[in-house]
């Protein structure tokens, strides 16, 4: 009895070891960046959807990590700071927008570097910015112009419609004078 005991307690103390070792390889592997790098920050309009800890992209290629969001207090513009590789030099006339990785994915910042001579030195701010694009304001619009050109089939819009009987000033909708 005791010999199952012992032979159950290393099988334990593997399966542990092993466990581990998926972990620890997992996290090393994981894409995440130790925060190595330059800050820049940028302001946006809007950042629907973007996350500390979101991707910064050139060419869809990882080479940084937003590490803040606030709000200047004074604008109310959205303030994001993120580091860039210290291998990647910028621009000072680079551009920054928000987007979408799929219909359903995450958010990230995709920089466009410009042709300027001049880098961004640390701490800098990328003042060539596009906003998130809301992708419920877009279905939104896209619903209410289908609708408002498939209006009622009688030719009276949903406002003109009155009971049989009171056909107001001439059908337009008005009531008649002297009511």
């Amino acid at each position: 009895m005791a010999r199952h005991g012992v032979a159950e307690t290393l099988t334990g103390a593997v399966v542990l070891v092993v466990a581990l070792a998926f972990l620890g390889y997992a996290v090393a592997h994981s894409g995440r960046s130790s925060g190595a790098g330059y800050p820049l920050q940028a302001k946006f309009e809007h950042i629907d959807g973007l996350n500390v800890g979101g991707d910064v992209r050139i060419a869809g290629v990882k080479v940084g990590t937003v590490t803040d969001e606030r709000i200047d207090p004074k604008t109310f513009a959205a303030i994001v700071t993120m580091t860039v590789r210290d291998d990647i030099q910028l621009p000072k006339d680079t551009g920054a927008s928000i987007t979408s990785e799929s219909l359903l994915g995450g958010k990230y910042i995709s920089l466009s570097p410009g042709g300027d001579e001049t880098d961004l030195k640390p701490g800098q701010t990328i003042t060539v910015t596009q906003s998130s694009i809301s992708l419920e304001d877009l279905l939104g619009k896209f619903i209410f112009s289908v609708t408002s050109l498939n209006g009622p089939k009688d030719g009276k819009s949903s406002g003109d419609q009155q009971k049989d009987g009171d056909a107001g000033a001439g059908g337009s909708g008005l009531p008649p004078l002297g009511k």
